[in-house]
């Protein structure tokens, strides 16, 4: 580990982009926060508030539920305005509706409802914050540094899925998990702070005057270019078919951990730290992966991980703890890596004026199917059993796989070699657009 972060530390050269340390910084102080928080809300709501596994799972999809209603107009927008005062007034907005828990909880006043509220909110602001935030990575790196830059900050949300849980698993043993949720509201003040320094200026969006379509035309063309686009159209179907039945177990994932394994939060904090190690490992090592095998064979081989999620159902007995580390470990190091490689791809085969709306296409057919699978989830763990829904969600996410290996993804070993596939497209593309 010690060598893989010498390496790390030694290789690139965005240690000396002073503005990229500044979206570092940002992007790292605020994921050590919502890790407190993603395990926190829940809690509250489980062992607070006594919510049933439908309740609990209803959480999610209400967190979830603004990809699908509001990511592809939001892109639209993002496209037509400058980015970082959206990324600034995104990490006030979250950090105002997170700071309201601890308050009402203190007078008394706290009831499901609320989080509910807050969650719909929180995601709100998320679906603007991270398709800016995606879209803002290029105008402070140079497009060859893409690859170094997304490395670098999938490191910090890696490190914070290690540390996270752990913190906010003591956290909310001392302070009980709705104060515990305050972490998470300082957290975004601290990034909105620091992205108020970046100085770089972003490239000039289009006039109203400049621009020959309406916003639901540019709607559509996002779209377009998503589903007919080479590339784009089986990573698109492999993780949107991937997040219905993921999004299935991890929606009632600490219902099970809490009242089927008799787990503790601490315990259960202290299995996320470690099993998230894998996903540290995977962020540090995922450009090397791809330089080794190839960007797209590299994908394909991160889809393994999925596999680690069929161990979860199986935790019995005195293998309960090491089989849901290992689970863990094997899917973030792969997801990591999946991650990594794919947003480089994509933030390189996409035109610059069409990154906001192909970012929010590709969220909304990706994420807005989430609410569904946690709805999913939570109906087969009511009506089911929670271990036999968990199940069904493991061996759906094993399959999901099948779209990339029939794709030309699998001959595609550098970005380079994809640009240059996806050229003709691009144009033709953009030919289309132009006369439409």
């Amino acid at each position: 580990m010690r060598l893989l972060a010498h390496r790390f530390r030694l290789r690139g050269d965005l240690w000396r982009n002073r503005d990229f340390m500044w979206l570092w910084a940002a992007q790292t102080v605020s994921q050590v926060g919502s890790q407190i928080s993603s395990l926190a809300i829940p809690l509250v709501a489980i062992l607070t508030l006594d919510a049933s596994t439908f309740q609990v799972s209803v959480l999610v999809v209400v967190g979830w539920a603004p990809f699908f209603l509001f990511s592809l107009p939001a892109g639209a927008w993002i496209d037509r305005l400058p980015r970082r005062p959206i990324l600034v007034a995104s990490d006030w907005g979250r950090a105002l509706a997170l700071a309201s828990i601890p308050l009402a909880y203190f007078l008394d006043a706290m009831t499901l409802a609320q989080l509910y509220v807050v969650e719909l909110v929180v995601g709100l602001f998320t679906v603007f914050f991270d398709l800016s935030y995606q879209s803002y990575l290029p105008s402070v790196v140079e497009r060859e540094e893409l690859g170094e830059g997304n490395a670098k900050l999938e490191v910090s949300r890696s490190a914070a899925q290690v540390a996270g849980p752990g913190l906010a698993g003591v956290l909310i043993r001392v302070l009980t998990a709705p104060y515990a949720i305050l972490a998470d509201a300082v957290s975004f003040v601290a990034s909105a702070l620091f992205l108020s320094r970046i100085e770089r200026p972003e490239p000039k969006p289009k006039t109203a005057a400049e621009r020959s379509t309406r916003l639901r035309d540019e709607i559509g063309e996002g779209l377009r270019f998503v589903l007919r686009h080479p590339l784009l159209r089986p990573i698109v179907i492999f993780v949107g078919v991937s997040n219905i039945f993921v999004n299935m177990l991890f929606a009632i994932y600490l219902v099970y951990a809490v009242r089927e394994l008799d787990l503790s939060a601490a315990t259960i904090g202290l299995i996320f730290s470690l099993g998230n190690i894998g996903t540290l490992v995977g962020a540090l090592t995922a450009t090397r992966l791809a330089r080794t095998v190839g960007i797209g064979p590299g994908l394909i081989t991160a889809t393994i991980g999925s596999l680690g999620l069929l161990l979860i159902p199986l935790a019995r007995g005195d293998v309960v703890i090491p089989f849901l580390v290992v689970a863990s470990l094997l899917w973030g190091y792969f997801v990591l890596t999946y991650y990594v490689n794919a947003i480089t791809l994509i933030q390189a085969i996409t035109p610059d004026h069409l990154l906001g709306r192909t970012n929010a296409s590709r969220r909304f057919l990706v994420q807005g199917v989430i609410p569904f699978g946690a709805l999913l989830g939570g109906a087969l763990g009511t009506t089911l059993g929670l271990r036999p829904a968990i199940a069904i969600g493991a061996v759906g996410a094993c399959l999901a796989v099948l779209p990339l290996f029939f794709s030309p993804l699998r001959q595609i070993k550098e970005t380079s070699q994809a640009e240059e596939l996806v050229r003709p497209y691009n144009e033709s593309f953009s030919v289309r657009s132009t006369e439409v």
